[in-house]
């Protein structure tokens, strides 16, 4: 889009779900650069079905060519920002009028889509391998793998061990016991307030764990399913320093502006919104920047024409293998095939799929 004659230039830096589907909704509004260390967009959520179905990540894992046409792709992490410029590991020094900070939070993946799937392939070879799993974090990463693994592969042996007194602490205490039942119905072994001692069995190459009671756990392998540290370190030497919370969130105002800057934005889990981290809410924190920054390149600066985000309410949905599926909204916690047909069987793969213009 111009103003006064001259496209506007919009750089997002990071490419998960809110990074990438900003950077397809302005492509041919302004001229759009997405930064990002690797070439994909991963539908994160899928990940786990990726584990033990490996074809599934075909349409999960998605090339930032295929819906990002008509911008530039710089693959590189961003290392510094100053008021005109992103600077990239890789040297790139890239001019902004509009800038929307998105990198979430950090993992470390392969840099190319063939990496990724074999890494998949890799993972599911693993647990075909195994006769016994062991899955450390009783989240809803650790709840969701155990599901999908005792769904597929029934007569594994499967241990989830949490520190935590419950499981999904992030939801109610309903949700967590209707999943601990499902759970032990499908005979994975849950063991709750314990911790594992990962390296414990590799001295003796015995694949024994012990666990902080004492206890040991015998496993051909084990998953981590630990949170991921939040990718926001790198800001800490930037001109948003001052704008990071506590945690490490940059702090934003009701139009997903950083507060005390007009022309940077930031979406997805490295807001400091009190919500939960969730895929389905970044992507309204992109469509309602996406809306603003149309706004603003359009030389309407009116503070009343800018939207405002609302945070989302305490909908979780946590996958039980292929059918079934935990749904806690704010008036009901419901368990069973009736959120499994929301969730389990394509985990919204589809849908996120025709909202970044592909087919389903």
């Amino acid at each position: 889009m111009e103003s006064g004659g001259e496209t506007r230039r919009v750089v997002v830096v990071g490419g998960g779900i809110a990074g990438s589907l900003l950077a397809k909704s302005l492509q041919f509004n302004a001229a759009v650069t997405l930064i990002d260390p690797k070439e994909y967009l991963e539908i994160t959520w899928a990940n786990l079905r990726n584990m033990v179905e490996p074809s599934f990540a075909e349409r999960s894992v998605i090339n930032h060519t295929e819906y990002l046409t008509n911008g530039r792709i710089v693959t590189s992490a961003a290392t510094n920002i100053t008021d005109t410029h992103v600077w990239t590991a890789d040297g790139h020094r890239i001019a902004y009028d509009y800038l929307v900070i998105a990198t979430g939070h950090r993992d470390v993946v392969p840099n190319t889509k063939t990496d990724r799937l074999n890494q998949y392939k890799a993972e599911n070879q693993k647990i075909k391998s195994a006769n016994s799993i062991l899955i450390v974090g009783g989240g809803p990463t650790g709840v969701e793998l155990a599901g999908e693994i005792a769904t597929d592969f029934p007569d594994k042996k499967v241990t989830l061990v949490h520190k935590g007194p419950r499981l999904l602490e992030f939801i109610g205490t309903k949700a967590s016991n209707k999943t601990l039942r499902w759970l032990k119905s499908r005979k994975v072994e849950v063991k709750l307030e314990h911790a594992v001692d990962l390296n414990s069995s590799t001295l003796d190459g015995s694949h024994v764990y012990k666990t902080s009671s004492g206890e040991s756990i015998k496993a051909d392998c084990h998953f981590l399913c630990a949170g991921k540290p939040l990718a926001s370190a790198w800001l800490n030497d930037t001109i948003l320093k001052t704008h990071l919370d506590g945690n490490g969130r940059l702090m934003v105002d009701e139009h997903l502006r950083v507060n005390g800057r007009a022309n940077i934005f930031a979406i997805g889990d490295i807001t400091d919104i009190p919500e939960l981290k969730q895929g389905f809410l970044a992507q309204k924190h992109a469509m309602v920047v996406a809306k603003n920054l149309k706004v603003l390149m359009s030389g309407g600066v009116q503070e009343r024409k800018l939207s405002k985000y609302e945070p989302g309410s305490a909908i979780a949905l946590v996958s039980l293998g292929r059918k079934d599926a935990i749904a806690q909204f704010p008036f009901a916690t419901i368990s069973g095939c009736l959120p499994g047909l929301l969730k389990s069987r394509d985990l919204f793969v589809g849908k996120t799929r025709k909202n970044m213009g592909l087919q389903a």
